[in-house]
């Protein structure tokens, strides 16, 4: 079991690189545009990637994704891929209609007119960006991860491209969004060509469409409702604040590209395992490949949301600059959120056909979700906007968690907490990150007794964070040693505490 598990996550080993080379260059792009742009358009800037992303996210209903169940268990494959890009075309449509009619009440609700200066570019990314949203999945759906870590590394690289470089020549926020339509677009043509031309048999058979319908069905009412309840906070706020204000929250809410660089692979390889494991009869595997790829996830995660609360006014103003650093308490509520990510839950119940599941644990998530995001904001302003966001994704996590031992279960006995959780690794992260949390502070007073923290200049800024971070880092991994733990295998593969004999 133990060697499956770490097959499969070593599967994930070449989109995590990807990730890991692309997270440094897209992390460029909010912190350019920060300090390039005013406070006014840097705040139009998150505004507009609010709504697109909200609707890059719910139009798909869940059929991009399905890909991920259909794919591993059939040969043919191009009636998926045919049906996929049918669907996503009336989203495509959708989009724009949305976008024309909707953008006049959008600049109204937020008081910004810049959501009707560049409705139709935000109208053109969505089609593009919708157009291509099968390519990755369908290639690691398919196996071929390093195809896929290709892919990523160079749509993201470019993508930050035509983001960072319009502002750098001057062309502010308009060059921006007139770069993103054109890369989108090209993104659209080389998904359409290089996916109907890899693959064989029909386009269309609506007996497919059908079987994915029904299986996206409940999972894209869910999407539906999650991720405008997800984004929820952020409308309150823009629509409480000017741009300005909303810019500070939105830096707040910056999380550095963990998700992509870990959880997402992650997650995805999880999902394509698991479909495997069932078609081949051997479900008694699958709760021991889920705790392997939740507890390496907890070796990077734990560590990670203490480093940021620890560092946070350092890490801000030295990424944004002073200007920012009254975001540095709502920065510190949203990286405990990381934690949250540590169990891969949705994928593990899409990958098992749970979907009906996911899609109440959606509708329970929105109902707690709404008056703690109305009576928070209300109430606390922007702190009560984020702390209600902690709040009901936590509610969230526990409602997928529900149904997860018996999506894990084999047929002829239900699994146990012990054989999902990963307690163990849980415990000696925890551990780590607690003496590395009390390295860097005592770091940090040291380095604030001489004259040097947040605010200042830059090296005033970034000295100490890194100071602080080393001093976190080579204690966490000094803590793991010791706790029987090799750091370095985390890279490659899981590797579990050292056993114990028993006592004679």
């Amino acid at each position: 079991m133990a060697a499956a598990a770490q097959n499969g996550l070593g599967r994930a080993g070449p989109l995590v690189l990807a990730r890991m080379i692309t997270a440094v260059i897209s992390t460029a792009i909010p912190l350019v545009l920060a300090r390039a742009l005013d406070l006014a358009e840097y705040g139009s800037y998150k505004q507009i990637f609010l709504i697109a992303q909200t609707l890059y996210l719910v139009l798909p209903f869940g059929m991009v994704q399905g890909l991920y169940y259909f794919v591993p268990r059939t040969e043919r494959r191009r009636p998926l891929y045919g049906t996929t890009f049918a669907f996503l075309a009336v989203g495509a449509v959708l989009s724009v209609a949305l976008v024309a009619f909707g953008a006049d009440a959008a600049a109204h609700a937020f008081s910004n007119p810049d959501l009707v200066r560049f409705k139709w570019y935000i109208a053109m990314y969505l089609v593009g960006m919708l157009g291509s949203a099968p390519l990755e999945i369908s290639l690691t759906a398919e196996g071929q991860t390093g195809r896929a870590a290709c892919v990523y590394l160079v749509s993201d690289t470019l993508r930050a491209a035509v983001m960072v470089v319009p502002v750098l020549l001057g062309f502010g926020l308009t060059g921006v969004m007139v770069a993103l339509a054109g890369f989108a677009g090209l993104r659209m043509a080389v998904s359409l060509v290089w996916l109907l031309r890899q693959s064989h048999g029909p386009l269309f058979e609506r007996r497919v469409l059908n079987e994915q319908l029904r299986y996206a069905a409940p999972f894209g009412a869910s999407v539906l409702l999650a991720r405008p309840t997800q984004y929820l906070h952020q409308y309150a706020i823009s629509a409480l604040v000017a741009p300005q204000l909303f810019a500070l929250y939105a830096v707040g809410c910056f999380q550095l590209p963990v998700v992509d660089l870990l959880y997402t692979p992650t997650s995805e390889v999880l999902m394509v395992q698991l479909g495997e494991l069932e078609k081949q009869g051997r479900l008694e595997r699958a709760a021991g490949v889920f705790r392997a790829a939740a507890g390496r996830l907890a070796y990077f995660f734990v560590p990670l949301s203490v480093l940021l609360f620890c560092v946070a006014p350092e890490l801000i103003g030295a990424l944004f600059g002073a200007k920012f650093l009254g975001a540095t308490p709502i920065f510190r509520v949203s990286v405990l959120g990381i934690l949250l990510s540590i169990l891969p839950l949705d994928g593990a119940l899409r990958s098992r056909n749970f979907t009906r599941h996911i899609f109440w644990a959606a509708v329970l998530k929105a109902l707690v979700m709404l008056p703690l995001v109305y009576f928070g904001v209300r109430e606390l302003g922007l702190m009560g906007g984020i702390l209600s966001w902690a709040a009901g994704e936590s509610f969230g996590k526990l409602a997928l968690g529900f149904r997860l031992r018996e999506a894990l279960s084999p047929r002829d006995r239900r699994v146990a907490w012990r054989e999902v959780i990963p307690w163990s690794e849980l415990g000696i992260s925890a551990v780590g990150a607690g003496g590395g949390a009390a390295a860097a502070l005592l770091a940090k007073a040291g380095l604030i007794a001489v004259g040097l923290g947040p605010v200042g200049g830059f090296w005033h800024r970034a000295l100490p964070l890194a100071i602080d971070s080393l001093a976190f880092g080579a204690t966490y991994l000094c803590g793991l040693r010791i706790l029987g733990v090799n750091p370095l295998s985390l890279l490659v593969k899981r590797r579990a505490r050292a056993p114990v004999a028993s006592p004679a």
